[in-house]
């Protein structure tokens, strides 16, 4: 079994804060310091039950690894609980699908990422099938530069009302993106590149990113894609199967 660092230096930090804590209950009524040899002897015997009993290490790893993780998860509820609008009703995300529809998908995505473009298919399919899905849709390029200005270009895109068109664009493109691809890839669909460059630069688009971002971290949305389907936020890829659980589940809780 494999623990993160921090887990392993927190357990071990809790190790230490115990045996302060013996230490401290160590000192003698008269409140005088607690002897050098008193306290060599706890740290001593601490020592030894640990070497005798080492899967007390990995219990209390194991623990605080589940507490942490619910911890996250109980407060990630309560920050999409309490941020309905921002995340469902945000007047600056795009949006595809049925805009009054009674469902809503909500989509963090970044255009490099592979899973991202896998999961395409399976989310088209979906709501071609059903169409009363909203998708919205989050732009959160979280791998380098390239990401970032794909995003802003599918932003700037909606100028031209292109946004849909560059966003599929992008996401059918195999390999790595750079600048100068994001921009071939907005010619070869029609798109006036020079706008397209000069929109990218407005305040509001690098806003929306920035808050997008903000949101992402609140949600602790580790990697794309994520989704939130009614009061639950998925991560990773999701078959079309899945899809239509997610959105049949949320349409009863409505």
């Amino acid at each position: 079994m494999n623990f993160p660092l921090l887990f392993i230096a927190k357990v071990l930090a809790r190790w230490c804060f115990i045996i302060s804590t013996l230490l401290v209950l160590a000192v003698p009524a008269n409140g005088d310091e607690i002897p050098a040899k008193r306290q060599d002897a706890i740290r001593q015997l601490v020592r030894e039950y640990l070497l005798a009993n080492p899967e007390v290490i990995v219990e209390a790893l194991t623990a605080y690894e589940a507490q942490e993780e619910a911890r996250v998860r109980d407060e990630a509820r309560r920050n999409l609980t309490a941020m309905q609008a921002e995340i469902f009703n945000n007047p600056q995300d795009p949006v595809m699908g049925n805009a009054a529809g009674d469902v809503t998908v909500v989509e963090f995505f970044d255009y490099q990422c592979g899973y991202c473009k896998r999961v395409v298919a399976p989310l088209v399919e979906v709501m071609t099938a059903d169409r009363q899905i909203k998708l919205v849709l989050k732009e959160l390029p979280i791998l380098g530069p390239a990401s970032a200005f794909a995003a802003k270009a599918a932003l700037a895109a909606r100028g031209q009302a292109a946004y849909d068109k560059l966003h599929f664009a992008l996401l059918a493109h195999r390999g790595r993106l750079s600048a100068e691809i994001v921009l071939q890839i907005a010619a070869s669909i029609g798109l006036d590149v020079e706008r397209l460059k000069a929109e990218m630069k407005a305040p509001a688009i690098a806003a929306m990113i920035a808050a997008n971002q903000r949101l992402a971290n609140t949600l602790n949305v580790r990697g794309t894609p994520a989704f939130i389907i009614g009061d639950e936020l998925v991560p990773g890829a999701v078959d079309a199967d899945g899809l239509r659980r997610l959105v049949a589940k949320a349409r009863e809780n409505n």
